[in-house]
């Protein structure tokens, strides 16, 4: 089994990410004294925040609160990212996925101007610092082999030829989304139709 290539901050918690987990860190910061509302929502004033308390213990004021800052601040190491599909690293993959409905499809393509499938998938997943092989044959080997779909798990497909050569991003619901050679980015359902023919399995990297 191929394991994702490399993890980068893939369980950081940042600007734009909400929950408890966020709640608790901004409790923290409270007690310690710095001036920060407990809502939750990780705003510019709790990173402002973050960039403080790192200054202030000698760690990179990236506002970023990773491992070591989170170690510093909580007193213990950052919690595992759940399979919830509510946790901040899912949400922020499924969310920025979200935004590039419509890009057209470009074979090759790794960016915004145009994606192919692995290629969608690859740009989604390193703007969250978690980094996958190129192709969907290669990304079907990444991670390992799941049933029970969770939101955040990689979809696969056989289309042309044998084998993975389509990939997408599970979104609950029977829903995935992806770059298709006909319409770009769009969602599609899972189960039926064309898809639910051509699907092959899923692979959980998260």
């Amino acid at each position: 089994m191929v394991s994702v290539v490399s993890v980068v901050n893939a369980a950081a918690f940042r600007a734009g990410d909400r929950g408890e987990e966020v709640a608790a860190i901004q409790r923290e910061l409270v007690s310690l004294g710095y001036h920060v509302s407990v809502d939750g929502d990780f705003g510019p004033a709790t990173a402002a925040a973050v960039k403080s308390f790192q200054a202030n213990y000698g760690l990179e004021a990236d506002g970023l609160v990773g491992s070591a800052t989170y170690r510093a601040l909580m007193g213990r190491e950052i919690p595992e990212v759940s399979r919830a599909g509510s946790t901040s690293l899912v949400r922020r993959i499924i969310q920025d996925s979200l935004q590039y409905i419509g890009v057209p499809y470009s074979f090759g393509g790794t960016t915004p101007s145009g994606f192919d499938c692995s290629g969608f998938i690859r740009y989604v997943f390193a703007d969250s610092g978690i980094y996958l092989p190129r192709a969907a044959d290669e990304q079907y080997t990444a991670g390992y082999q799941v049933y029970n779909l969770q939101p955040g798990d990689l979809v696969f497909f056989s289309t042309y030829t044998y084998g993975a050569s389509h990939s997408g991003i599970y979104l609950g619901d029977g829903k995935f989304i992806s770059s298709t050679s006909s319409s770009g980015v769009r969602i599609d359902d899972l189960t039926t139709g064309y898809w639910g023919a051509c699907y092959i399995g899923a692979r959980r990297v998260l």
